[in-house]
């Protein structure tokens, strides 16, 4: 069996974040290493990764240093979707059976061994498409199915209330024929890019069986910036607690729970840090520090006094008494002492923000900042809760920043005070002696 991984997305929606998707690191790995050891782990051999020109080299330096894999690689020239990928690389599809993943979904090895099982217990179904239950509206494909769990319509982004059903579709679909899907998506035409979901549709209605199989493990799918932290989370849950024998840490320093600190890490007197939570090698965690809940990247300072809760830290960032809260910050981003970012509205009412000119509620009342690489946050600076800000702006000292923030702008405060000249330069000794005796009493 093959896994395809479709990984030629341009990831427009996830702005300011710059780094591709399938690239972000958790706990000290790229997110489509993950993915590659969830599939062995569940019996998948043979692999083919589908990038964009962008990210191929690197997606095949992160495969390189997994040994004994059998990865083909493919790139898809321009960003025209699921159908654009898999035509790209028709070629490499073959004529065994495969499984379609979109890696910027996060599952668990469960999802491959339900499409396995299910496909050995039944040959007959042209396809098998993972469907999982959801409480509230997600912005995705829904599936409508009959008693037999076979699929009788797929619907991409039905209007809230409109749904036909609870059951989202999620791309780990596994098809006994690829070559079939193949010729679909040659004559399927649309004027968006859901020609994938189309060509779905129509093998169902030309009689072609689909069958539905439903997953109820953790899932989650990385469309937004705040994904991330649902992403951080799911895999600081999972980790095993392990401090490396090279980190240098203060036996007056406090590690609590679920914690990893790696290789050349140092924690020192004061700093506590609470699981779950990772550090990246050559961090430095400093005095009085506070670490809740985060992920830390490499080679980053977290300095006297600063606080980091629920937050995605990239690689050689800076603090220095700070309160960073349910924030994503990408590589390279400083903040000058005293800085903050707000996390929860004044009203208690869900964050909203604007993504390509959409009005996005992000379905949650505690988010921070979502910062580019390479941001400068001045002393004293206050962010509020939901702003992006772009990557290589800065934001000025004692700047209060209310509105997002674009790529490489400035946002600075104007002066408020005079400068005079000092009529009172010196006290005189009686006057100075009097004083004293008057704050002595």
């Amino acid at each position: 069996m093959k896994a395809v991984f479709i990984c030629g997305g341009i990831g427009k929606r996830m702005r300011p974040i710059t780094k591709d998707k399938t690239l972000l690191n958790f706990c000290g790995k790229s997110l489509i290493r993950h993915h590659l050891e969830t599939a062995l782990s569940a019996g998948i051999e043979k692999f083919l990764i589908i990038g964009n020109p962008d990210n191929i080299d690197d997606i095949k330096a992160v495969a390189g240093t997994i040994p004994k894999t059998n990865i083909d690689f493919a790139v898809q020239e321009k960003p025209s979707g699921m159908a654009g990928a898999l035509l790209s690389a028709a070629s490499l599809l073959g004529k065994e059976p495969i499984i379609i993943v979109n890696p910027n979904d996060i599952f668990e090895s469960s999802a491959y061994t339900n499409l396995l099982n299910a496909f050995t217990a039944d040959t007959s179904y042209s396809a098998y498409i993972t469907a999982h239950k959801v409480d509230t509206y997600f912005p995705g494909g829904y599936l409508a199915i009959d008693e037999q769990n076979e699929i009788r319509t797929i619907i991409e982004k039905p209007a809230k209330g409109s749904e036909p059903s609870n059951l989202v579709n999620i791309v780990i679909h596994l098809y006994s024929n690829p070559q079939t899907l193949v010729n679909y998506l040659k004559k399927t035409t649309s004027k968006t890019d859901d020609i994938y979901e189309k060509s779905i549709d129509t093998m169902i209605h030309d009689g072609q069986k689909i069958k539905a199989v439903i997953y109820d493990s953790s899932w989650h799918a990385i469309k937004y910036p705040w994904h991330i932290l649902y992403a951080m989370d799911h895999f600081l849950q999972r980790l095993t607690p392990r401090i490396a024998s090279t980190a240098r840490i203060s036996d007056k320093a406090v590690i609590d729970g679920q914690v990893i600190i790696e290789d050349n890490a140092k924690v020192f007197e004061g700093a506590v840090i609470r699981g779950p939570s990772f550090i990246g090698r050559n961090t430095i965690i400093g005095n009085n520090a506070l670490i809740r809940e985060s992920h830390i990247g490499e080679s980053s300072v977290i300095g006297f006094s600063a606080e980091i809760k629920h937050s995605y830290i990239g690689d050689t960032c800076w603090f220095h008494s700070n309160y960073i809260g349910d924030s994503i910050i990408e590589d390279n981003c400083s903040f000058g002492a005293g800085a903050v970012t707000a996390n929860f509205r004044l009203d208690e009412t869900n964050i909203g923000t604007t993504i390509n000119d959409d009005k996005i509620d992000t379905g949650t009342d505690k988010l921070g900042a979502m910062i580019g690489s390479g941001a400068r946050i001045g002393i004293n600076a206050s962010l509020m809760p939901g702003i992006r800000i772009g990557s290589n702006a800065f934001v000025g000292p004692h700047v209060c920043l209310t509105h997002d923030l674009d790529a490489g702008k400035m946002a600075l405060s104007s002066s408020s005070y005079k400068v005079l000249p000092n009529k009172n330069l010196a006290l005189d000794q009686n006057k100075r002696s009097k004083l004293l005796d008057k704050l002595g009493k």
